[in-house]
């Protein structure tokens, strides 16, 4: 119950709903409520598509590449680290992103989707959390239904993020996104050590 608990809340670090408030809003700004509606909806359900994508082929993908576990376990936490770090010290989530909005009439898939839902450092997350050597069939399926349950965690959010940006406010946002990026960061840090630790142990 508790590494179910942990999984959850490093997903939400992860994933990181409220930081997808103000790209959404930025992105949309330009639509009436009903199409607001429709695209988070849209974007919240291809963002799961491609995180489902990835937890049933990435690993695949990676063996076919004759990547071993050890290297992927320490490639994929400096990733996540670097990703964290642009969470703690950049501009933020949603000041990157929504300067990505060129085009207004198509923003479902990008920014909304990917990258601010389906971050590189989210796809990188459910690989590691879903990896075949290291997570049973029945471990896997309760990471994937716990994706599930953040995905609609966020389209609520999106769905409500008028009121949200109102109640919280952009720094209250951009504060949240950094505690994540912390969360996110010691995750990585653990991973890169696992790895090496690992690597050194079995050879």
């Amino acid at each position: 119950m508790t590494e179910i608990i942990t999984t959850f809340f490093f997903l939400i670090a992860v994933i990181d709903p409220l930081g997808s408030v103000p790209v959404y809003l930025e992105a949309t700004k330009e639509f009436d409520k009903i199409h607001k509606k429709k695209i988070a909806i849209r974007a919240s359900s291809i963002a799961f598509m491609i995180l489902l994508f990835f937890i049933v082929i990435g690993q695949l993908i990676l063996e076919g590449m004759s990547v071993s576990l050890d290297a992927f376990q320490i490639s994929g936490g400096v990733i996540l680290f670097l990703f964290a770090l642009t969470m703690i010290f950049g501009d933020g989530k949603p000041a990157k992103e929504k300067s990505q909005i060129t085009d207004y009439k198509h923003v479902t898939i990008f920014p909304v989707a990917i990258p601010s839902i389906a971050s590189p450092g989210a796809i990188m997350a459910v690989v590691l959390l879903t990896d075949n050597h290291v997570y049973s069939i029945e471990q896997q399926v309760i990471t994937t239904f716990l994706v599930l349950i953040v995905i609609s965690l966020t389209t609520l959010i999106l769905l409500g993020a008028n009121l949200v940006q109102e109640k919280i406010g952009s720094y209250g946002i951009t504060v949240i996104s950094k505690i994540m990026g912390l969360i996110l960061a010691s995750y990585a840090v653990q991973s890169i050590l696992s790895g090496i630790s690992n690597y050194f142990g079995g050879s």
